[in-house]
């Protein structure tokens, strides 16, 4: 461990080649294949976490204690913020819960003032999107083009099929993990159980700018309700089940969960242009920046639900500059989320608007 903590420069990024011709191909890719998926449910939705599970509106507090390395952005000054997180699965496209998938959090902070990444972006947001998952399979652009072929590939076979893949996945996991190996982030992804995501952590996977310094960005339970699901198969597996549980959950409970950054200390061992590499917890360990609370609430009322699924947005370059996406895939996102959301809205016939506190987000 140490504190010796890698300062942001813009040289930390090393665009690849091709980047920009790259960039245009993929954004055509899955602007087709998000066209189909219009096409099939007459209703545009998400190219990636299409299917939603549970918006929560909440508060963070960032304490006033936090040493001074932390006290970057967003962080700077301690406070609270009305919040607001959309609860997902990975896929772009709907399909039952019983699949296995990456599952997603989404958190926007409200209210956040500092000079905004995007020209056109005249909100007071902060978004930070994870997933439970530290790392991406196919962590750079080049990569990231490969596999798109294969998740449409999967998201189109028939679900048995899918669900039959990851349980063959999970099988060759713990078989690699029996003999002392390493299995690869790509198998990781295919072989997630379908445990209670309440209890589960979130990761930015790609690096960001944390003020001075580089980071990434978690999220993991801190009250003790949410800390005993973690690990617990979600029982009665349905189509919709997920949506179930979180609403089950949150009629009666408050959920507590602690906001953390990752300080790169090595851009060798904990690059930004690779989103694949695993940053080592010993040499530089989660720190607490601040605690998000949920009280208890309909998670997915009528309202609610349509609003997050047609009028909410979460971008990683919807914030400011001290939180400025780092590395190939953070900056393909810059264009792929713009264009997905614009398109979404246009589509929809929904005009595209950002909350600028909870009392916005319906009930």
């Amino acid at each position: 461990m140490t504190d010796n903590y890698v300062r942001y420069s813009p040289e930390v990024e090393v665009p690849v080649e091709d980047e920009a011709r790259l960039i245009a191909e993929i954004t055509d890719q899955m602007s087709e294949t998000n066209l189909e998926a219009f096409e099939r449910h007459r209703h545009a939705i998400r190219d990636a976490h299409a299917k939603s599970h549970g918006v929560l509106t909440g508060t963070l507090t960032i304490p006033a204690d936090l040493p001074a390395h932390l006290r970057q952005g967003v962080f700077a000054q301690p406070g609270e913020y009305d919040v607001v997180a959309r609860i997902s699965s990975a896929p772009g496209d709907i399909h039952s819960d019983e699949i296995p998938q990456p599952r997603g959090f989404a958190l926007k902070i409200m209210g956040v003032e500092g000079n905004r990444l995007l020209k056109r972006d005249d909100s007071h947001s902060q978004d930070f999107l994870m997933v439970n998952l530290p790392v991406l399979p196919f962590g750079d652009i080049p990569k990231y083009k490969q596999m798109l072929g294969l998740l449409e590939k999967r998201a189109q076979a028939p679900q048995r099929v899918q669900r039959f893949g990851a349980a063959v996945a999970r099988g060759l996991e713990n078989a690699i993990e029996a003999v002392g190996a390493t299995p690869g982030v790509t198998l990781q992804g295919l072989a997630l159980s379908n445990d209670n995501l309440l209890g589960e952590t979130f990761f930015t996977q790609g690096a960001l700018r944390f003020g001075d310094y580089i980071g990434k960005v978690s999220l993991a339970p801190r009250s003790e309700n949410v800390r005993a699901l973690t690990g617990q198969p979600i029982e009665d597996m349905s189509y919709s089940r997920i949506e179930e549980v979180v609403r089950d959950f949150f009629r009666d409970n408050e959920a507590v969960y602690d906001l953390r950054v990752q300080l790169c200390t090595d851009l060798d061992e904990m690059p930004v242009e690779d989103a694949a590499i695993l940053w080592d917890e010993e040499k530089s360990p989660q720190q607490v920046i601040g605690t998000v609370r949920f009280a208890p609430q309909d998670s997915f009322s009528d309202a609610r639900r349509v609003y997050a699924d047609d009028v909410l947005s979460f971008n990683p370059w919807q914030g400011i500059t001290a939180h400025q996406p780092l590395g190939s895939i953070m900056r393909i996102r810059r264009t792929v989320y713009d264009v997905s959301s614009d398109r979404r809205h246009r589509l929809n016939a929904v005009t595209r608007t950002e909350p600028a506190s909870a009392a916005d987000i319906p009930a």
